[in-house]
């Protein structure tokens, strides 16, 4: 074994991913070879200083957008390289002249990482009017399929529990609701047979309580509600939004014989605070 090969096994021998035989090869000519003894202790100090090198994270203010483009890129650059050779070649020289060859390929690791994250800034600074217009649109249509998926989920009066609990969740991917799409969270907390559904739908409707449409469908699902759940609920939902027109609604449900008496409890909380909010 020369000296060349050995440096060749050298990360091998430190990863203990060398077969038996070459180890023993390997080590026979380390003892008899003070150069490679050297080259060795260096190549161990640098491995152990890039296994303490903390990995740079791409910032979280990246759009994702950008990694559809570098995954093009990526893409672009496979088929250049499989119409020619040059950069093999080119790669063959550089490690021809640098050593030892752990060094440069660590090296070329860390430029390739710190190229990456430098584009992805440049580009996020950096976006075109027309890149706008395509994201723009992009995210439009995204918009129209989560609201049509969330309807058509509602609306199917086939759709299983989880089915509509998922259709729900769509409410969070769409930026305007529209009309449409408040009516059928508004259907649906108020018909909906399962509890949890509704108990979900309530959530995503308090999120929208800006919309006075939202609002005054919430003061009017109170006596819609039959499930102790779901009137504690909106109680608790017309303190938060310190909804007054709610207090008639709510004591015309605390002065039912049938509305269970926890949720009379609430409803006396609830209808304190707000008058105290008055």
């Amino acid at each position: 074994m020369n000296c060349e090969h050995a440096s060749e096994m050298m990360v091998d021998w430190l990863n203990n991913q060398m077969p038996a035989a070459e180890r023993a090869a390997f080590e026979v000519h380390l003892n008899e070879c003070p150069d490679c003894q050297r080259e060795l202790k260096a190549t161990r100090q640098l491995w152990e200083v890039m296994g303490n090198v903390t990995i740079p994270k791409p910032s979280d203010n990246l759009p994702i957008q950008f990694y559809t483009m570098l995954e093009g890129f990526k893409g672009t650059e496979n088929k250049k390289v499989e119409k020619t050779a040059f950069w093999d070649d080119l790669k063959y020289k550089i490690e021809s002249f640098f050593t030892p060859r752990l060094l440069l390929r660590v090296s070329y690791s860390m430029c390739l990482l710190l190229l990456g994250l430098g584009g992805g800034y440049f580009l996020s600074r950096q976006q075109t009017p027309d890149y706008q217009a395509q994201i723009k649109e992009l995210s439009n249509q995204v918009q129209e399929m989560n609201e049509k998926m969330m309807l058509t989920l509602l609306e199917n009066e086939n759709s299983s529990a989880t089915e509509r609990l998922q259709a729900v969740s769509y409410t969070k991917e769409i930026d305007k609701v529209d009309g449409k799409v408040l009516e059928a969270l508004l259907s649906t907390l108020n018909n909906d047979e399962n509890v949890n559904v509704r108990l979900v739908t309530l959530e995503a409707l308090a999120q929208l309580a800006d919309n006075p449409r939202v609002r005054e469908g919430l003061v009017q699902s109170i006596l819609k509600q039959d499930t102790p759940l779901v009137q504690a609920a909106l109680a608790d939902v017309m303190v938060k939004l310190e909804e007054k027109r709610s207090i008639k609604p709510l004591q015309r449900l605390l002065e039912k014989d049938d509305t269970d008496v926890i949720v009379k409890t609430k409803i006396k909380e609830t209808l304190k605070a707000l008058s105290y909010r008055v």
